[in-house]
């Protein structure tokens, strides 16, 4: 079929809806976790957590809040790097899908400093949420620019040392390249029908760039990096 991707769709991603369940869920978190490992994703949110820790005092204990966690596989990585590290790291993991929170829990049992909390972000409960860096993993491109607009506003209000975004490029090329990851993988069509879509979601460089000038982030970075990835990493100190 013929793209465009000039501007960002507005088509839903089947896992937007919250009140999703069940094996087939289970199966396009697991594949989506294990994906994004082997494609350097979860490296890239640590590389920006390590940029944003040399400027803060990681003698105390750091907040981490990972937005749209899923089933937590960024924050068992990140628990072990802390670990290793000696670094004392408290770790939250937010979602607004409960059947997803749960899996995630049990898939972390071992990790005693990782906490679970079903929350839409768009809530009060999230408003008055504090912590020290805020991570946002293939987690911006399900919402619209104006809620992105609110969502990095808040965190960037809350987070005491900054935000590290991880998303997605939007090219033709990433888009047929996955057409060929579903292939190899052999994912689900839920997990074919929204990586497709979360590719045509993604962004461009320039959007990011309006988003920082809009927003007054004055102290980020933008780079592209593989497989199609933009690491924005926005700093408060």
């Amino acid at each position: 079929m013929a793209l465009n991707t000039q501007y960002r769709t507005q088509e839903p991603e089947i896992m937007d809806d919250f009140s999703l369940e069940g094996e087939e869920l289970i199966h396009a978190l697991d594949k989506i976790a294990v994906i994004n490992r082997l494609l350097g994703g979860n490296k890239l949110t640590l590389h920006g957590i390590k940029q944003l820790l040399k400027k803060a005092d990681s003698s105390k204990p750091i907040t981490i809040a990972d937005i749209g966690c899923g089933n937590g596989d960024m924050l068992r990585m990140l628990a072990e790097y802390g670990k290793k590290q000696n670094l004392n790291f408290k770790l939250i993991g937010i979602d607004a899908n409960a059947f997803t929170i749960n899996y995630a829990r049990e898939l972390s049992k071992d990790f005693k400093n990782i906490e679970y909390v079903c929350m839409d972000i768009f809530s009060e409960d999230f408003h008055h949420l504090k912590y020290d860096i805020a991570l946002c993993t293939l987690t911006l491109h399900h919402f619209s620019n104006q809620e992105i607009e609110k969502i990095l506003d808040l965190l960037h209000q809350n987070a005491a040392v900054g935000i590290v975004v991880n998303d997605l490029h939007r090219s033709k090329l990433a888009y047929r390249l996955f057409e060929g990851v579903c292939f190899v993988f052999n994912l689900n069509s839920m997990s074919k029908n929204d990586g497709l879509v979360s590719i045509l979601r993604g962004f461009k460089k320039s959007e990011l760039v309006h988003f920082s000038k809009k927003l007054n982030l004055n102290n980020y970075s933008i780079n592209w990096k593989w497989a199609f990835r933009y690491q924005w990493i926005i700093s408060k100190i």
